[in-house]
């Protein structure tokens, strides 16, 4: 008999991952290695990937094992490799809704509000000292990643309170990664860095797994806990942007 039906793949629910214990200073390399390793696979990021490849090894097991491979994966692909590497990337967090790693994403969806979600990334960095290059939107991971590796103190934590406020996205970036390799791996790497996952953070992980992210919302209950660094959103981002719909 012929079926009409098809099963969809579904992003699974990973268990959360058992935090490693690492000093400020494996923190930010590793927050570093992350930053470098998950973006787009050019030639200065296989370059870099060679570069970081001795130096992670120095990290706590777990974290020094998944990202050294995902090094090892980048750092030594030839140009065939290479090619592959590049459309395997783009075909991954450029089509893939659940593989976003515009943070706000997640929480906002394409939506309205993803604009004020962003103004208070805007404003995080530049509590912390640092403004913006033109090339990407507040919320990209690598880039909040950097922010931490090249803070500490209290600045520091306002990066933190970035990858804390966003926790289940990168847990939903987990799940869909797995197995998509070098980029699971450097995800899970972060994980491994990050405090454990309260019940709250978990359940609104399991809705996102489930339901994936919001298409409109009403209020700003949805967007969870936001931080005001500055008086007003619009002193820092007139016009808030509705983001990049990936």
């Amino acid at each position: 008999m012929r079926s009409f039906l098809t099963l969809s793949k579904r992003t699974p629910k990973l268990d959360p991952l058992a935090p490693v214990a690492l000093d400020d200073r494996q923190r930010r390399l590793a927050h570093l290695a992350a930053s470098v390793l998950l973006a787009y696979p050019d030639a200065g990021t296989r370059e870099a990937a060679r570069e970081l490849g001795d130096a992670v090894v120095g990290l706590p097991g777990p974290v020094a094992e998944r990202l050294g491979r995902a090094c090892a994966t980048l750092g030594e692909a030839d140009d065939e490799a290479a090619t592959v590497l590049e459309t395997r990337y783009v075909a991954t967090f450029d089509l893939k809704r659940r593989c976003s790693m515009y943070l706000t994403y997640y929480v906002a969806g394409d939506t309205r509000r993803r604009g004020v979600a962003l103004v208070r990334f805007v404003e995080a960095y530049r509590a912390a000292g640092w403004e913006l290059g033109s090339e990407e939107l507040p919320d990209y991971l690598p880039t909040v990643l950097e922010l931490s590796a090249r803070t500490s103190g209290d600045d520091a934590r306002i990066a933190a309170g970035l990858l804390g406020a966003h926790r289940e996205g990168i847990e939903v970036l987990r799940s869909a990664l797995a197995g998509t390799q070098p980029w699971g791996d450097v995800v899970e790497a972060v994980c491994l860095t990050l405090p454990p996952l309260d019940p709250e953070t978990e359940a609104r992980y399991t809705a996102l797994v489930t339901d994936g992210p919001p298409t409109e919302m009403v209020g700003l209950t949805a967007l969870g806990p936001l931080e005001p660094y500055a008086p007003t959103a619009s002193d820092v981002l007139s016009g808030a942007p509705g983001g990049d719909p990936r």
